[in-house]
């Protein structure tokens, strides 16, 4: 709940309700509420007079972790800029309550029960929900309020600054010109080929980058794992299923499946009796004994003309489709096989199946047999199973586990906690395995259930810690890391003499990529080189203007040929507009940040 609350701090103010109570409570304990509320704890900066102590600090950055904004090892770094944003939050908020600005408690109520983390299934606000959620947070509906009070003032004060400011026509006209332009250019990458000589990396040179990048370089903690597992597949495939008892199971399968099926139909109403429609049929039945063809027949002898005109063929048919007499016949044949005298509402039939809906007896052959072969194995794999939670649960090792159940005692390589190949990949295994009863106290993990017809039990064979790998080690990824830092600078060198000599009006031999008529939408152009193709002056007319930029390990030479004024675009004059008044918004709040640091007395401890 108030994590989604925190998501929508921007606009709802719930940020200091987050991180400041529920970040504080999990660090400090129930008690901190006072602290934070009351003051008191180390200064680090004073605003205008009022404090920022230690404690808020730490619970900012600490939240910042938490949430996965910031890894640990850049808490240091983070620290100051948190704070900064802090002293930054702190001038905003005076210089609201200076200006007066005013949220009435009717306001608040609004905010309040709109939020979805207050309503019932029915969307309607739950007192009981928001006093119980609160609770849980270590808040009472009054601190509450008061904290989303203050928020709300600093977001009203910055959105009356958003919608303050405006964007003149001509400023919108000329970026909506800007961005619609088009330009021609031609690019050209290059690589090693263009330097006179290959790069050569010192000693020191190594030794200097792995030292400064040693964070690059570290061993993860990491376990060697022994594990032995159940599986219900395998002890599978150890049966042979007798080849009867598979073609027993086809047909079996084959009583319920979709069935092609033809008729032929005897009515008996005003013009004949029952008793001479069973005689007809009786009659059919005996031409077919003879040898007669059913579908001659059908055409013959069926009262059905649709279908006697297509042999007497009805389709196929799934249960339900005439009524439980005529599926209880058709369901109940093989294909060939021709029912006896069948009643229905509609008459009397002969049915006869043309077909199944249902795979050959020979495609089916291998599902079938490992079906029935793993239906035989069950019962062993479950007692195997049940035996492999005992026994490990006993057991001070995997060895005599596995010699006791017959199964393979596996060993991996040094894996961390993200997870090795294989079934080592599988949800569950690592976190068992790096849980404090497998890792710290040694114990043979739970059985973890992998899925319906694999079980697996492990423990910690070798246990080492994270590390920083010795340079010997890594010697060949630091020597490559330096070896494309120094390419793409000797590359970078080499792109500021040939854009000069092209500024010169040297001829060189390159191998230029043309781009004719591209937007800033360009999709076919690498984005760098497209984005300094644009920031490029327009060129006199029949020069090219020259530049270079970079695009990850590659350095790239850049001519600029034309620039043209692209097609008025109702779509992006709307974008364009929009983005400006957001620049126009950011800028207006950021001024007024500067303008409060400039006037105001902060100091830093």
């Amino acid at each position: 709940m108030l994590q989604s609350i925190r998501d929508r701090s921007r606009s709802w103010g719930a940020k200091i309700i987050v991180g400041a109570v529920v970040v504080t409570m999990a660090l400090f304990g129930v008690e901190s509420l006072v602290g934070l509320f009351g003051g008191g704890g180390d200064e680090v900066a004073k605003v205008n007079g009022q404090s920022i102590t230690r404690q808020e600090l730490e619970m900012e950055v600490q939240r910042a972790i938490r949430s996965g904004q910031v890894p640990p090892e850049q808490e240091r770094a983070l620290r100051g800029q948190v704070l900064d944003e802090m002293i930054g939050e702190r001038l905003l908020l005076a210089f609201a309550e200076e200006g007066r600005l005013h949220l009435s408690d009717e306001q608040l109520d609004q905010v309040i029960v709109t939020l979805p983390e207050f309503q019932d299934q029915s969307g309607r606000f739950d007192a009981d929900l928001f006093r119980n959620r609160l609770a849980s947070a270590g808040f009472t509906p009054t601190s509450f309020r008061a904290a989303l009070r203050v928020d709300l003032k600093r977001q009203q004060l910055q959105q009356g600054l958003a919608v303050s400011d405006f964007v003149l026509d001509s400023e919108r006209e000329t970026l909506s010109a800007l961005q619609s332009q088009v330009r021609s250019f031609r690019y050209h990458a290059l690589d090693a080929d263009a330097l006179d000589e290959p790069v050569e990396v010192s000693e020191e040179e190594l030794l200097a980058y792995y030292e400064e990048h040693r964070d690059n370089y570290q061993r993860p903690e990491q376990v060697r794992l022994e594990y032995v597992i159940v599986d219900r597949q395998e002890m599978a495939g150890q049966v042979e299923v007798d080849e009867e008892a598979l073609r027993q199971e086809w047909q079996n399968r084959g009583r319920d499946a979709d069935r092609r099926v033809s008729h032929i139909m005897a009515s008996h109403n005003g013009e004949r009796t029952r008793e001479e429609a069973v005689e007809r049929l009786e009659a059919v039945r005996q031409r077919l004994a003879e040898g007669d063809d059913f579908e001659a027949l059908a055409l013959e002898y069926s009262d059905d003309p649709a279908s006697a005109e297509q042999g007497g063929d009805l389709g196929v048919i799934s249960r339900g489709f005439f009524g439980d007499a005529f599926d209880d016949a058709a369901f109940a044949l093989a294909p060939g096989q021709v029912s006896g005298i069948v009643e229905t509402s509609s008459g009397l039939h002969l049915i006869k199946v043309t077909g199944l809906d249902q795979p050959s007896f020979e495609e089916m052959r291998d599902d079938l047999a490992r079906e029935l072969a793993l239906d035989q194995v069950t019962g062993d794999f479950n007692r195997r199973v049940q035996s492999l939670i005992d026994e490990s649960f006993a057991a001070d090792d995997l060895d005599s586990v596995a010699d006791g159940l017959g199964l393979e005692l596996h060993e991996s390589d040094w894996v961390s906690r993200e997870g090795g190949e294989g079934i080592l990949s599988e949800p569950g295994v690592m976190s068992e395995a790096f849980s404090e009863d497998v890792l710290v106290e040694g114990f043979n993990s739970e059985v973890i259930e992998l899925d319906d017809d694999r079980r697996m039990v492990l423990r910690v064979a070798e246990h080492r810690e994270a590390t920083v790998l010795p340079l010997e080690e890594v010697r060949e990824r630091v020597a490559a890391s330096v070896t494309r830092i120094k390419q793409r600078e000797m590359l970078l060198d080499v792109a500021r003499q040939q854009v000069e000599r092209l500024r010169a009006g040297e001829e060189l031999d390159l191998d230029w990529q043309q781009v004719e008529g591209a937007t800033r939408q360009r999709d076919n152009v690498p984005r760098s080189v497209l984005q300094a193709a644009f920031r490029l002056p327009h060129p006199e007319a029949g020069e090219a203007v020259f530049g270079h930029t970079s695009d990850g390990e590659r350095v790239i030479l850049i001519a600029l040929d034309d620039v043209t004024a692209g097609e008025p675009d109702e779509e992006i004059d709307a974008f364009v507009a929009r983005m400006a008044e957001q620049l126009r918004a950011q800028a207006a709040v950021q001024g007024l940040r500067s303008h409060l640091r400039e006037t105001s007395e902060v100091t830093r401890r």
